[in-house]
């Protein structure tokens, strides 16, 4: 599959990954939303997006949950419409919506080893961008 073969754009396919994260528990929780849009409204790989977009790019997400092979099938579109270079940033942004609430379950955890996988993130990459994210989410 090429980059053109989606209809999908590269933003498209990051927030997908985030959306993704967020459902993977099977609860998308309102700090984990609000975390999506502060990312789409702060980083500069998005200051051309049409947030508009986030609502058609969940939907598509739910709808792929709800498929057998959908998880295969969101991996796919990704990988065919993500620049290699931004591997690394969805893996990034998944951390930091994983790691938004303050907790990691289960599902978040297999997800996030799934996306590893996918990507072909190595080990020391993703360790280092797990730390970063525990640190930009610690509390008091």
């Amino acid at each position: 599959m090429t980059h053109t073969d989606t209809p999908w754009s590269p933003e498209d396919a990051l927030v997908a990954m985030m959306v993704a994260t967020s459902v993977s528990d099977e609860a998308m929780k309102t700090l984990e939303l609000l975390t999506i849009e502060r990312i789409i409204n702060n980083l500069p790989v998005f200051a051309n997006y049409d947030i508009d977009r986030i609502k058609t790019i969940s939907q598509t997400v739910f709808d792929l949950f709800e498929e057998e092979d959908g998880l295969d099938a969101l991996f796919g579109l990704v990988r065919g419409t993500l620049p290699e270079k931004l591997f690394e940033t969805a893996y990034a942004l998944c951390c930091d919506i994983a790691a938004s609430d303050g907790r990691l379950r289960d599902e978040e955890l297999r997800f996030l080893q799934e996306t590893r996988y996918e990507l072909s993130l190595g080990r020391l990459q993703t360790a280092a961008i797990e730390r970063g994210a525990r640190a930009r989410h610690m509390t008091l």
